[in-house]
This record gives structure tokens, sequence and C-alpha cells, in this order.
């Protein structure tokens, strides 16, 4: 659980890749549910890490993955609301196929 609040932390300050490193220490231990969750939080650190280097087309695609990924969850999970991290995912899908503008990086809580 330590590696999973350290990820929300790093990924709110826009330390994708560190966020990244967390929840995939995590990942490793995790089944079932909160596996799955872990990978979908892991796809979109990996997604934004992407953008800010200007991989726009990988962070287009793990965003995609991501999403599927999150789609079997309740509106909330883990702490996180999960209705609005897709809602803003769409959005950042939308803005990465258009070329921008890109709207706000999404804020996953408070740790």
């Amino acid at each position: 659980m330590e590696e999973y609040h350290r990820g929300i932390g790093l990924f709110n300050r826009g330390a994708f890749f560190e966020a990244h490193e967390a929840w995939e220490d995590g990942w490793h231990d995790a089944e079932g549910l909160e596996k799955k969750f872990l990978q979908g939080l892991v796809q979109v650190a990996v997604a934004f890490h992407h953008h800010s280097v200007g991989n726009l087309v990988g962070a287009s695609s793990v965003l995609e993955r991501a999403r599927r990924n999150f789609g079997e969850f309740p509106e909330e999970f883990g702490g996180i609301s999960v209705k609005a991290l897709l809602q803003s995912l769409e959005k950042w899908q939308q803005a990465l196929a258009m070329g921008g503008p890109y709207p706000a990086l999404p804020e996953l809580g408070k740790y």
C-alpha cells in the first residue's frame, strides 16, 4: 500500500516515470482486481511520460489500454474516482488525436 500512495503523490507532482516505478513495484505482489487496477495506473503514468517526451502516438496507445483496464471498475476504487479519471483520459485522447489543446492533467487524490 505504501507504493500505491507514493505513486499517487508522484503522479500528482508530474513525476510520471517515478509513479510508474512505484506502482509497478506494488503490481508484482498484487492479485485480482487490485493487480488490474495497478496495471491501469502504470499505463496512465507511462502514457503521460510518453506525452512529456513528445511521443504522442505512444501516449494515445497506452491511454487506450488503460481506459479498457479501468472499464470494469466501480465509480470509485482505491480512493480514486475512476469515473473522473476515465472522463479525463477520454478528453486527453481526443486532444492527442487533434494535436491539442491539452486539458489539465488528471489528479488522482491527496497523498
